[in-house]
Parts: C-alpha cells; sequence; structure tokens
C-alpha cells in the first residue's frame, strides 16, 4: 500500500511494477470503515497483489496468492477477511453476536513463527481500526490464561501459531464451529515436513465444510501447490503476481568469497566501512547467532540476537527495539527470516549461505520492504559454488562478486592447517604438475597419475563406498 508511489521521495523510482497505480482501495469494493483507516493512514493504491486477490476473496473464492516479499500479503487477505467478519456480526441471522462469545471466533490465521503471528494480528488490528472486529494471538511461549481471555472477551480473528491453536483447541478453549474462513501465511513453511500434520488436523476439525481458505507465500512450488490444494475447493484460483524474478526487485544482491574463519571479520569491516542502516545477519545456527553477536558487541557495536532457544518475553523485548530503531545489528536465525516487516532494515547479511534456495529468497525480502532499496551480501565460502548457482536460478538473476581488497584474510587456523595434514597422503609430493595430489574427500592426497589408473572414466568419488555397499540392512557381527 503506498500514498503516492511517483511522488514519495522515500520510494525508489522504479516501483511501477509493485503498486497498481490505476486502482484505489475504493474500487475493490471494501467498507467505508476500512475505506476511513486506509484514507487516514494515507493508503491510495493497493499492490498488485492486493489488487489481483482482494476481489476474489471478497466473493468469496479459495484462493493460493503468490507475490514478491513486502508486497503487503497480509493487508490483501486481511482486508477482506475484516470486511466479512464485518457483515457477518452486522447480521443478526448470522449467529455471531456482539462479542462473538457463543460461536468462536469467525477467521483463524496460521503462521509459521510466533514474531510473524505478532506482526500479523498488530497490522490486522491496525486495518481494523475504525471497525468491531477485534483480533486475538495464540502463540507458544506466552500465558495461555492471557490467550483464553482474550479469546473469551471475542476475539473475532484469531492468529496463531499450530502447536497453540491446535492446544487451546483441545482444551476446549478454542471453538471452531464459528469459522468462516481460514489463511495460511508462508504457506510454502507451513506444508512442509514440520507442520504438514499439524495443518491437516486443523483444517479437518474445522466442521464448516463451505470455510473459505486463503494460502499466500513469495514461494509456492508445484508440490506446495498440489498439497495446498487438498484443503481447499475444487475451484480455488492461484493469483501469481510475480514477473520473472522471485525475489524482490529492488534489492541490490552482491556476494563476497570468503573463507569460513575470516567471516567474523569480513563482517565487521563491511559494517565498519558501509556503515549501513540497521542490519540483519543471518546465521544457520543458534550457536553462530550467540557467537557473532557476542563478537559484534564485544567489538562496540550496537547488537542483538535473536533465535529460537531464547524465551519469548526476550525475544518480544528484541523485536519491540529493533522497530523502535534501537538495534544497529539483528544477529539472527532463520527465526526471523519469515516473521520480520520493519520498513528500516536496509541490509542483509548471509553470513551463512542457506542450504534450501527458497530460504534465501525469504531472507533478503526482510530489506527493500514497501519499495524501497535494499541491499543483500552472502558470504560464500570456496566448496559452496553450486550452492549459489542454485540460488540465482531461484532469485532469476546473477549475484554479482563484489571486491573487497580493503580486506586481508587472516592465516589459516592450526587446527585447519592440521588436518588437511592429516589428510595429505603424500605430504612430500613432487612439483611436478602430474604428480601433484589433486584427490578429494577420501581420496584427498593421491596424485593424478595415481588416480588415473584407479579410475580410468575420470570420474573419481567424493568418498569410499559405505561397509555394505549400500544393501539395506546391515550385516551380522559387525
Amino acid at each position: 500500500m503506498t500514498v503516492d508511489p511517483e511522488n514519495s521521495p522515500s520510494l525508489a523510482p522504479d516501483v511501477g511494477d509493485l503498486f497498481d497505480t490505476k486502482t484505489t482501495f475504493a474500487d475493490l469494493g471494501l467498507h467505508e470503515d476500512i475505506l476511513q483507516g486506509l484514507t487516514e493512514h494515507g493508503f491510495v493504491h493497493p499492490t498488485a497483489i492486493q489488487a489481483a486477490i482482494i476481489k476474489p476473496i471478497l466473493e468469496g473464492r479459495d484462493v493460493i496468492g503468490q507475490a514478491r516479499t513486502g508486497t503487503g500479503k497480509t493487508a490483501a487477505f486481511g482486508l477482506p477477511f475484516i470486511h466479512h467478519a464485518m457483515k457477518l456480526l452486522a447480521d443478526p441471522d448470522s449467529g455471531e453476536g456482539e462479542g462473538n462469545k457463543k460461536t468462536g471466533p469467525i477467521g483463524l490465521i496460521l503462521a509459521p513463527t510466533r514474531e510473524l503471528a505478532h506482526q500479523l494480528a498488530a497490522e490486522l488490528d491496525a486495518l481494523g481500526k475504525h471497525t468491531p472486529v477485534r483480533t486475538s494471538t495464540v502463540i507458544g511461549g506466552e500465558s495461555s490464561r492471557d490467550q483464553r481471555d482474550s479469546l473469551a472477551k471475542g476475539g473475532h480473528l484469531v492468529v496463531g501459531t499450530p502447536g497453540r491453536v491446535m492446544d487451546l483447541h483441545g482444551r476446549r478453549q478454542l471453538d471452531f464451529r464459528g469459522l468462516r474462513f481460514v489463511a495460511l501465511d508462508e504457506v510454502d513453511r507451513m506444508l512442509d515436513i514440520g507442520f504438514r500434520d499439524d495443518i491437516r488436523k486443523i483444517l479437518k476439525s474445522i466442521p464448516n465444510p463451505d470455510r473459505q481458505t486463503v494460502f499466500v507465500s513469495a514461494t509456492v512450488d508445484e508440490a506446495i501447490e498440489r498439497l495446498g490444494r487438498s484443503f481447499m475447493k475444487d475451484d480455488a484460483e492461484k493469483i501469481v503476481t510475480v514477473s520473472g524474478s522471485l525475489t524482490v526487485a529492488q534489492v541490490d544482491q552482491k556476494y563476497l568469497s570468503v573463507e569460513p574463519w575470516d567471516k567474523r571479520s569480513l563482517l565487521l569491516k563491511l559494517l565498519h566501512n558501509e556503515k549501513p542502516e540497521t542490519t540483519v545477519v543471518f546465521c544457520k545456527t543458534k550457536m553462530t547467532v550467540r557467537k557473532v553477536a557476542k563478537y559484534l558487541k564485544d567489538k562496540g557495536l550496537n547488537a542483538r540476537e535473536i533465535h529460537g532457544d531464547m524465551q519469548q518475553k526476550r525475544r518480544n523485548s528484541v523485536m519491540k527495539q529493533l522497530r523502535a530503531e534501537n538495534v544497529d545489528v539483528l544477529v539472527a536465525s532463520d527465526l526471523a527470516a519469515r516473521g520480520l516487516d520493519v520498513d528500516h532494515i536496509t541490509h542483509v547479511v548471509n553470513y551463512d549461505l542457506p542450504e534450501d534456495p527458497e530460504v534465501y529468497i525469504h531472507r533478503i525480502g526482510r530489506t527493500a520492504r514497501a519499495g524501497r532499496r535494499g541491499t543483500a551480501w552472502s558470504f560464500v565460502t570456496p566448496d559452496q559454488g553450486q550452492l549459489l548457482t542454485e540460488v540465482e536460478k531461484l532469485a532469476g538473476a546473477m549475484i554479482e562478486h563484489m571486491a573487497y581488497p580493503d580486506f586481508k584474510p587472516g592465516p589459516i587456523p592450526e587446527d585447519i592447517r592440521d588436518e588437511r595434514a592429516r589428510q595429505r597422503k603424500r605430504p612430500d609430493a613432487p612439483a611436478k604438475a602430474s604428480d601433484r595430489a589433486v584427490g578429494v574427500g577420501d581420496f584427498a592426497g593421491y596424485t593424478e597419475d595415481e588416480l588415473k589408473a584407479m579410475f580410468p572414466d575420470g570420474n573419481i568419488p567424493q568418498n569410499l563406498p559405505p561397509k555394505n555397499l549400500g544393501a539395506k540392512f546391515k550385516r551380522r557381527g559387525r
């Protein structure tokens, strides 16, 4: 949503593909009270995804919506959900009374992370400021008593994570009988192996066979779409507003070649030299998050960490500080990749390149929000060339190499040097080219001539074969 993408100085000049400037929110058929709130915030034109799916949702159709990160997918389903809820609350024959105490919530929105659930609930409350529609948040790590009280007072729209939603429903504290519409945000994550069973149980527990179901995400592959449609009506419509690249067009993407042991010092050098406004640094493991955050703080930077092992109270505190612009660098696990919607994040650093290229798309989408420009730097180690290629294929763009001659790599750590020495079977190998040690993996240290004799076809395996040679059953006595 935007005030005026052509005249706003905070927006990039190339955001014409982000907003539908030929359409206004008033054209979409939303309730006057909703339009009042949008007008007060200065919102006039919807984004492409909002313009494309609001009307089908208002018409009651099931929808799979795919759009780039940072394009307002929450409002795309949130606005029509609020519109539907208002109509139900105003209709005395709908069974929905003020406070919605008899039949439970009208709508359910599921999110993969607690942070994203909080963000969705806050945005829905803001969108429905001038309406009687109220939102309740039910997530793990916070007081279930407070959440039960919120539901009892009349949460018309419930936003939650699958685990806590199932828990409260199992205790008969969250009633599904009045649910008329359901949304899954970040559906690719919600329907992966970790959440699939929970989602299946929740959707099967909703007694209304005519409920409306909406799925949205930045990435929806064929397998996820096929699985998603199994939970929807036969005439569910897929609406894609992604043109060419799946990633945000306003992100300047670069990669830097670096050895693993030099990552921290390179990160520090970048932050000192480039002076980004607000940066999110994504790491692969919680342990790395802790170490990198401590390193940056010890070097005098205003850094914080966020990961799944932190208590929810601490995570909420960090997010509050970040949104208040009191944090310069947030070091995060992928917990935050789908739960951060903070406009002033200017840079994203992939400290560890993710194994799943789709995670890269969601990570860099934390910057370039609402049409602003953003920057993404990725640290790539010498053995990650193929992984970088896979990321480029999904992103639909070549990621340029960023030379940084000002950075001087450190010496090879002693333990790495010792390990490499142990792997060499011939430390005194001759200097002649044909005699140099060229093997890899379990064959490291063999000369080129030895490898040719062992593997005449030139296909040199990375490792030795398993002891059972691929048999399904282990041998006895081994």
